[in-house]
This record gives structure tokens, sequence and C-alpha cells, in this order.
């Protein structure tokens, strides 16, 4: 009986500190940590570009740097489990291109229908034919880095789709503050279609666009193509 006991005893005294000491060794190991977090969506596009426009016939004189401005909000789709991920939004593009010692004359009459490019009636310091646009931009779009989105290459490609609201042919006077200012739609295309393409890293991309659709109606202004590349921050 007493070697049974001392037995016991013993295996007893083996199991115990061999199973302390996996507890230890099982608490003591680093757990892995979670390496992927949830991605970010690029919800929020802003783009400041330079805009210019194709194909303009030698009637028409541009200066300086043409601005466009546009902000638009994204929902991004991903495909499956892929790099890839589809994206649709809306938003809001503006677009300002300046003349040389040139105005814009809207013409109303039964025999003159078209915006004419002719030269200034007054001495004018700048002159700028400005548009809005609401759009809603849609993407294919490529992440190198589809855990992160703020890191990594990323590109995609696209089209926007846009609905003009507004057209403003606006001159300052040299030398005054006096402004004239035309506001008129009459000859310009109500709707734009535009193809896009961004390459870049993490929350910067260089973008360009080029429209499928003049400025002008047919026949009612000059055949003007407007496009334009620049700086995309994406990000949220």
């Amino acid at each position: 009986m007493k070697i049974r006991y001392a037995l016991l005893v013993a295996l007893f005294m083996t199991i115990v500190p061999a199973a302390f000491a996996q507890d230890v060794e099982k608490d003591d190991t680093p757990k892995e940590k979670n390496t992927i977090s949830k991605p970010s969506r690029d919800f929020l596009m802003i783009q400041f570009m330079y805009t210019g426009w194709l194909n303009a016939p030698d009637s028409v004189n541009t200066t300086g740097i043409g601005r466009s401005f546009n902000a638009y909000l994204c929902y991004d789709f991903p495909i499956k489990s892929s790099r890839f991920s589809f994206a649709a939004g809306v938003g809001v593009g503006t677009d300002n291109v300046y003349l040389k010692d040139q105005e814009v004359d809207i013409q109303f009459t039964d025999t003159a229908t078209a915006a004419v490019y002719k030269a200034e009636s007054r001495n004018y310091s700048k002159y700028k034919v400005s548009t809005a646009y609401l759009e809603a931009p849609f993407e294919l779009r490529y992440f190198g880095n589809k855990y992160n989105r703020n890191k990594g290459f990323k590109a995609a490609i696209g089209m926007r789709v846009g609905t003009l609201v507004g057209t403003t042919m606006k001159g300052k006077e040299d030398g005054t503050k006096v402004i004239h200012k035309v506001n008129s739609r009459r000859y310009m295309e109500t709707w734009r279609f535009a193809g896009t393409a961004r390459l870049g890293y993490g929350n910067f991309t260089l973008m360009g666009t080029y429209n499928l659709t003049n400025l002008y109606k047919e026949n009612q202004g000059p055949a003007l193509t407007p496009f334009s590349i620049g700086l995309c921050i994406t990000g949220l």
C-alpha cells in the first residue's frame, strides 16, 4: 500500500508541474494579431485639375491656366474577395477657362443662333467661361493593398455622367471693379459624358478626363472638347 501511495504521489508531482508549465508557456506565447482592418472605400473624391479645350478653332483664343474643381461622394462595391471593386457616386464638377482679348456673344436673333467668340468690346483684365455640372461618377477600381486602401498602389478607369446646372460668361474691366456677367445655357450641351482614368499611391492619384461630348450643341457654338488633368485626393 505504501508503495502504491508513493507511486500516486510521484505521478501527481510529475503531472501538475508539467501542466502548469504548459499553461505558462501558452500564456506567454503572443497571440496572433488580426492584421486585417476594415478597408477604406474611398467614399470621398476631391479633384484639383487643369482644364482646357481640344479642337479649338483659330477663332477661339484661350489663355492662362484653366481650372476645374470636382467633389464626389461614392460608394464602393467590392468584387468578391478580389482586389477589384465597382464604385458609383454623386457630386459636382466645375470648370473655368479664360479667354485672351475675347468675349462670348450670346446671340438670340433669328439670323444668328449661336455663341460667337469675338474680340472683346471692353478692356477686360480677365474674362472666363464657367460651367457647373451635377455629376455621377462610375469607376472600376484596382487596389494593390485590399486591406488598407489608404496605402499601396491603386488605379481606376471609368466614366462620369453630368447634367449642366449653370453657365457663366464673366469679364472684369481693367483698372475698375466693374464686372460684366451673362448667365445662359442656351447653346450648351445639356449632358456631358467623359472617360476618366486614375493612377497613384495611397490617398493621392494622378487623374485625367476626356469629354465624349462637345461643350456646345452642334452648329450652335465652336466645336470645343473639354479635357482635364490633375490631382485626385481620396479617403474615408
